[in-house]
């Protein structure tokens, strides 16, 4: 028999998992919940989540509560009678009450080698951090921030050329089917329970406007883990000029330079090289504040730098 399954997701990350539990004959999917619509974009209209979306397509039941502590959503779980909760990035804890309602508890997938970068942006710390690998890790949902039981883990390598988007992409795409195993080894009664490793748990705490902000005392490999890490969201900046420069791709020079860090040591052959702590930044990609992404090549056509020119440290 189809185990009976409520999804909670919200963004762009939890659609392959939506996918696979409505098309999979082992997972009867019974209703949706994601966050209320939010103000986007520059004239701030209300922005549906892409979960709901996807939802209204495949024709499921969904809600959007304000909030979960509200005892309606408790009563609307209990009508659809779900053995499982499944939650990829709603976007908000899941209360105890919530949580007691499926026999078989809350199963959360989560893109990381837990207990290593808990919290809201475990991906694009992952990358900052100049990590090489990382996983995708299903558990059940407990009352602490991601520190339940594990189900399983599967490892995925980091490439030298991802970016939090290219990563998130492919770790949503996997991880469906790593919550789709998970759910059927559960119904069989043969999924494992895990206890986290609270020795080795760290923190990947939402990115704050100070996390995007480049500082060039910082070696050049550290602040290209960034420029990678914060891609397409929100984007590493630093201010050239007066100028706000959101930088989206870069390349790491070996060569070190007699210039402080910060100043722009090159702009010869259509290239933006800025010196850093230790090595030159080579800005490949960058958005000038109320300008579309462009080439390093493009924007010097532009607005050619005048010599002396310098990107502000952090």
């Amino acid at each position: 028999m189809a185990i009976r399954t409520i999804f909670f997701g919200t963004p762009a990350f939890a659609l392959p998992t939506l996918r696979i539990l409505q098309e999979h004959p082992a997972i009867d999917l019974r209703g949706v919940v994601t966050r209320p619509d939010r103000p986007a974009g520059r004239g701030k209209a209300l922005q549906p989540p892409p979960v709901k979306l996807l939802a209204h397509d495949l024709g499921l039941d969904l809600i959007q509560p304000e909030t979960l502590k509200d005892p309606a959503i408790v009563e609307w779980l209990r009508q659809r009678s779900p053995d499982v909760v499944v939650v990829v990035a709603y976007g908000a804890f899941i209360p105890k009450a919530v949580r007691a309602v499926p026999p078989f508890g809350c199963v959360n997938l989560h893109p990381s080698r837990l207990p290593r970068y808990r919290g809201a942006a475990p991906i694009q710390w992952t990358l900052i951090n100049g990590e090489t690998s990382t996983a995708n890790t299903t558990m059940y949902l407990s009352d602490g921030w991601d520190d339940g039981d594990i189900i399983y883990q599967e490892e995925e390598p980091v490439r030298p050329e991802d970016t939090a988007g290219s990563l998130a992409e492919r770790l949503a795409e996997k991880g469906a089917h790593l919550v789709l195993r998970s759910l059927t080894d559960i119904a069989a009664g043969t999924a494992p329970r895990i206890p986290q490793n609270e020795a080795e748990a760290t923190f990947a705490p939402q990115i704050k406007n100070e996390d995007a902000r480049i500082d060039w005392n910082r070696p050049a490999r550290e602040i290209h883990n960034r420029i990678r890490g914060l891609n397409p969201e929100p984007g590493a900046f630093t201010f050239c000029q007066g100028e706000r420069w959101k930088i989206l791709r870069s390349e790491v020079i070996e060569d070190e330079t007699a210039s402080p860090p910060g100043a722009i040591v090159c702009t010869e052959f259509n290239t933006i090289r800025v010196a850093a702590r230790e090595g030159i930044l080579e800005i490949l990609e960058l958005q000038p504040a109320g300008k579309k992404a462009m080439t390093a090549a493009a924007y010097l056509r532009g607005r050619p730098l005048p010599p002396g020119a310098t990107c502000e440290t952090a």
